[in-house]
């Protein structure tokens, strides 16, 4: 392996966690970011889970990939899994994706696990607000998570419609309550 990217959908866009020597948007192809695993912890409980990101099969994604310098790779790939494997509801892929720049790279990404019990399927954007507006965990409400991602995926340049949808449930939702 000549070079190690990794390819973040959410929170690695903006909180790696790692340092890096390039950091590029990119597109992957095949995978969408979707709200497609239930949380028990951090923004749900088991009893009232939350839905937290995931990259799904279908469509493609816009986020952001960085290039790890080769002194670190081993550190950064054992602080991914510690990060991104906890419950096991994510697969480590090597995945193509293309940069901003053209480019076409091989990055790590960690897609969701369609078969983890953790794996929510695919929710229209009001079964998900439902969701999203009613679960709180340990690390907050659920649709505070929600709206945080949006406002860091705007401040990249980055649309993300269903997601926009979902929050607009949520929204709506609060106003009629």
């Amino acid at each position: 392996m000549d070079e190690f990217w990794v390819f973040g959908y959410g929170s690695l866009m903006w909180n790696p966690g790692f340092g890096y020597d390039e950091r590029a948007e990119a597109l992957i192809f095949g995978y969408r970011r979707s709200l497609c695993v239930r949380s028990w912890v951090h923004r749900g409980t088991e009893e009232n889970p939350g839905l937290v990101l995931g990259l799904d099969r279908g469509g493609s994604c816009r986020g952001m990939a960085f290039r790890v310098p080769a002194s670190d790779w081993d550190e950064v790939l054992t602080y991914l899994r510690e990060r991104e494997l906890v419950t096991n509801v994510y697969l480590e892929k090597n995945l193509p994706i293309r940069l901003a720049d053209r480019r076409r790279v091989i990055a790590v990404a960690y897609v969701v696990d369609r078969n983890h019990r953790q794996y929510a399927g695919s929710l229209d954007a009001i079964e998900a607000a439902h969701v999203v507006e009613a679960a709180n965990g340990r690390s907050g409400p659920n649709d505070a998570y929600l709206f945080n991602t949006l406002t860091h995926l705007r401040d990249m340049g980055i649309r993300d419609h269903w997601l926009e949808q979902v929050a607009g449930e949520v929204e709506r939702m609060r106003k009629a309550s």
